[in-house]
């Protein structure tokens, strides 16, 4: 897989979870990819302050994000 397929497969999957973010008064913006295995995101909205932000990310996202592209590792969360 090249490094825009990870890209675009990442999008994917942030598209996938951005209703459930939004529904909730947040949202999620990507960063960067480093190495083809580590993503850098930054949540949004109702998503900064919430105390379940972690879970969320780990979860919800990270989850999500292996299941478009699973040789990503981990995913950051940049405040």
């Amino acid at each position: 897989m090249t490094t825009d397929d990870i890209r675009t497969n990442v999008e994917k999957a942030l598209d996938e979870i951005r209703p459930f973010l939004q529904s909730d008064g947040g949202d999620i913006e990507l960063i960067s990819i480093d190495n083809d295995t580590s993503v850098k995101v930054r949540l949004q909205g109702a998503c900064v302050g919430c105390t379940v932000n972690q879970m969320t990310l780990k979860s919800g996202v990270e989850m999500t994000i292996k299941k478009y592209a699973p040789q990503i590792e981990e995913v950051i969360n940049m405040d």
